[in-house]
């Protein structure tokens, strides 16, 4: 037995140690351009499945990093990673362009100390993505000289997280979860000028960006569930989601094409290696779920952060608004019992997702509206291969802005283990 640990444990590590080393960007919304990024509401790949749904509902086969206090409901050990691709069409209702990407998504892992009483949950998690490339052209004020701004960015913020889940009295569980922030974004923007015949005139310059975060975070989780008949049970979940001055330092500078990033180049520095931190927002989410046991669950859900209070490294407030996220998610096992069909044993999941984004342009509010569905289907007794997928769209043509149409696939699996804290009757 102690051997079989220490082989599931070395796995784990080195997939730790891979995930840091390799952790791809996806491809995130234009819109990334604004703040700090795109954030990540919608949880691990059984939650994306059915609207994000996992603040009042969870499931033994699935960590849930949600809602803390659902870790309760692991009573067995579980191992879970997931990859994502995700396929954008930009378009501002004349010209549109395509961008994808993705990348090795999370991973996460439930240890039942207890369980059904006590359970501890670890992993990495991606919480805001930077990912845009831009073109901005325009004639320069009283003359015919042409001005072309190459505008990217990339990066974003990551978590390695540590969570708790306790019962604390019959049906009510509560849930600490415990972050380490880290990460880098970087932004550049390319200045080039030219005549009426498209000859380069004067010199070209770059302004890059990179800002670099370390500090720590905490959600706390509240799930309280009740019975409603013999098999049936009306489940209510709580998130408060604490991050606020999030440390960091900046480095930023202005100079020739290729050399901004060097802080040894000539060129005019800005930041150099400054610290400073960003003021991020306090998150709430509230959810309700009815679960007929082992056949099907159906649950809304909505979390709310009030981006006007978010303040830039400088200390600026930008022009941002509240958010809004709002989730209608279900799941359906066929027959659970089925041992020799696995597609009936499978669990089938869909959903539905609206937000308004904290992006407010041209007195225009930037919502984004999505369809879900997902499934797990059984590989053996007890591990489970996960799939989730997205369509939708955010945004709008009108006002001079841009829509964004977006399939978003996330693929992974779920390694699971009865046998680590139990102990065995036979040998």
């Amino acid at each position: 037995m102690l051997s079989k640990i220490k082989l599931h444990l070395l796995g784990v590590c080195c997939t730790l140690l891979l995930f840091s080393e390799a952790q791809a960007q996806g491809s995130a919304s234009t819109y990334s351009a604004l703040g700090i990024g795109e954030f990540n509401y919608s949880g691990l790949t059984q939650n994306q499945g059915m609207g994000g749904l996992g603040i009042s509902f969870g499931t033994g086969w699935n960590p849930n990093v949600v809602n803390p206090a659902l870790q309760t409901r692991n009573t067995i050990f579980n191992f879970q990673a997931a990859l994502n691709y995700k396929k954008i069409n930009a378009s501002n209702g004349s010209e549109s362009s395509d961008v994808d990407g993705g990348g090795l998504s999370y991973i996460a892992m439930s240890l039942p100390f207890k369980p059904g009483k006590f359970a501890m949950g670890m992993g990495l998690n991606q919480i805001t993505s930077v990912n845009y490339r831009l073109q901005v052209s325009s004639m320069v004020s009283g003359t015919e000289i042409e001005s072309f701004n190459n505008i990217e960015g990339d990066g974003g913020i990551s978590e390695a997280y540590l969570s708790a889940g306790f019962l604390l009295a019959k049906n009510l569980s509560i849930g600490i979860h415990g972050s380490y922030l880290f990460g880098s974004t970087i932004r550049t923007n390319q200045l080039s000028l030219f005549d009426q015949d498209g000859v380069s005139v004067g010199n070209s310059s770059e302004y890059y960006e990179r800002l670099t975060v370390s500090d720590v975070g905490v959600k706390f989780g509240a799930h309280y569930y009740f019975k409603v008949g013999d098999k049936s049970n009306l489940h209510l979940g709580a998130i408060y989601q604490g991050l606020g001055d999030v440390s960091g330092k900046a480095f930023a500078k202005l100079a020739a094409f290729g050399e901004a990033s060097d802080p040894d180049s000539e060129g005019d520095l800005v930041f150099n290696d400054e610290k400073g931190s960003i003021y991020i927002p306090s998150r709430y989410g509230f959810g309700v779920s009815y679960e007929k046991i082992n056949k099907y669950v159906i649950g809304l859900e909505g979390q709310y952060q009030d981006f006007k209070d978010f303040k830039n490294f400088l200390g600026n407030e930008l022009q941002l608004r509240e958010t809004v996220k709002v989730g209608l998610g279900m799941q359906i096992v066929p027959d659970f019992l089925e041992v020799d069909n696995l597609l009936k044993r499978a669990t089938y999941r869909f959903g539905f997702e609206f937000q308004q984004t904290p992006y407010f342009l041209n007195q225009t509010n930037i919502n984004d509206l999505g369809i879900n569905f997902g499934a797990s289907i059984p590989v053996n007794q007890l591990s489970l291969l996960n799939f989730a997928v997205k369509v939708g769209q955010r945004g709008t043509t009108s006002a001079g802005l841009i829509r964004e149409n977006y399939v978003n696939f996330t693929l992974g699996f779920s390694l699971n283990d009865n046998s680590w804290f139990y102990k065995r009757v036979f040998d």
